[in-house]
């Protein structure tokens, strides 16, 4: 009984030493390849490297990346790619990948601060893309949609940019990819624009947003951006998804981004959106296709409705804006104006609303029986359109076309002076514009 006993821990202690040894190795090695890595000596520090994977994969987190900075540097070195050598160095890294992401939650578990599997997925692609010998692009998309979906604005931004690509090379092959092509095109971009708007570090900040900038490029450049495409892909679809108010919220969303709002696909979007639940985008569609047929008065109700189912300002000025538009079409000026007032009052840097309620008061001049009275109304007019430059910049080129044009209007010196008025004069405009203003 003794001698089994004795047997037992000679065999015990023979398996820790054993384990100790090979620890000693794997640190050795480490310590070998590591430091051959820091010197960009990619050859020297491949074999060792290559022990400490095999042996003991645990035993550092930059095991991991060493190792792809090593295969990546030799594949760098190999001019051929269809050669052996290349297709071992290429297969070793995707399998190096695949290793790291088996080990990642064991790394976490012992509270290490590292990647998350679907982050090192993302990693896997990007490496995928730029040394497989041959590009499978249906299997680079999926791996990239997988990590974005879990990641999110988490995203690394690289990997946002090539998981676009790889849905335009797709779309390329494949014209049925066309919407889900223009989907990964939103997707992509909403974590953009998270990511841009959480980034505090200016210079990090600056690459995100060149990021945002090449999604729009390759969008813009893919030939689904228009009205007419984004029509062909979605009316058919509004049709056979009628009742699905997820998949209509999703195409009203898509066709009022790119400005597709007079589209027959918006349209009845919008319809068979209201018809299940009366939101405020859905609202607003109806507005916009009674406004298209003509019918000013049930447009204005739907915009109204819109307006008390909205919460968001900026979507609420627009809202108030578009009525303003519909009125001004039937000449109900005054109610115009009043909801351009709203409309500024939900957005005080609106400075297209202060430019259409400009040419409202300038089609409508004559509150009087004296001619160079009613001209004092472009005094107003050009008050307005100086507003509108002044709280929004990008309207500056248009506000001053609009002032040059409308100041040739304005009454002569000598014309008020007859009426007692003189430059720096207050004059208030009557009729249903109610509006003050100086004479200059």
């Amino acid at each position: 009984m003794k001698i089994r006993t004795l047997a037992a821990v000679l065999l015990l202690s023979g398996g820790v030493t054993s384990a100790f040894a090979q620890t000693e190795d794997c640190n050795k090695n480490s310590s070998i390849s590591h430091e051959a890595v820091k010197g960009n000596n990619f050859k020297d520090a491949y074999l060792p490297w290559k022990e400490v994977i095999k042996a003991c994969p645990m035993l550092k987190f930059y095991t991991y990346s060493d190792g792809q900075k090593i295969l990546r540097g030799l594949l760098a070195e190999v001019k051929d790619r269809k050669s052996a050598e290349y297709k071992q160095y290429f297969d070793e890294l995707m399998q190096l990948h695949d290793q790291k992401m088996k080990y990642i939650p064991e790394f976490a578990a012992k509270g290490m601060k590292v990647a998350t599997v679907d982050a090192a997925l993302g990693t896997k692609a990007l490496d995928y893309i730029a040394y497989a010998p041959a590009v499978d692009v249906n299997q680079a998309y999926t791996w990239f949609k997988q990590s974005i979906d879990a990641e999110k604005e988490n995203t690394e931004g690289a990997v946002l940019h090539y998981f676009l690509d790889m849905s335009l090379n797709k779309l390329k092959a494949d014209n049925n990819h066309k919407e889900q092509f223009i989907q990964d095109y939103l997707t992509a971009s909403d974590y953009a624009d998270a990511a841009v708007n959480a980034e505090t570090n200016a210079q990090k900040k600056t690459a995100l947003q060149q990021v945002k900038d090449n999604l729009v490029a390759m969008f813009v450049n893919s030939g689904t951006a228009d009205c007419e495409s984004l029509q062909s892909i979605y009316g058919p679809k509004v049709e056979a998804n009628q009742s699905d108010s997820a998949y209509l919220k999703k195409a009203i969303a898509v066709l009022k981004m790119m400005k597709c709002t007079e589209s027959e696909a918006y349209f009845q979007a919008s319809y068979y959106m209201y018809k299940i639940n009366p939101t405020a985008d859905a609202a607003t569609g109806c507005g916009y296709m009674a406004y298209k047929k003509g019918d000013y008065d049930t447009a204005v109700k739907y915009f109204d409705e819109a307006l008390n189912l909205e919460g968001d300002n900026e979507k609420k000025a627009q809202i108030a804006y578009a009525v303003a538009a519909t009125l001004s079409q039937v000449k109900k000026l005054s109610q115009a104006k009043g909801y351009i007032q709203k409309a500024i009052s939900f957005k005080e840097n609106y400075g297209d609303a202060y430019i259409l309620l400009a040419q409202l008061y300038a089609s409508s001049p004559n509150w009087n029986d004296e001619s160079a009275l009613n001209k004092c109304t472009y005094f107003v007019v050009i008050d307005k359109l100086q507003r509108a430059k002044a709280v929004d910049p990008s309207v500056a080129d248009k506000a001053n076309e609009l002032i040059s044009t409308y100041a040739r209007y304005t009454p002569k010196a000598e014309d008020l002076f007859m009426l007692g008025i003189k430059a720096g004069d207050r004059v208030t405009v009557g009729g249903w514009i109610g509006e003050s203003t100086t004479v200059r």
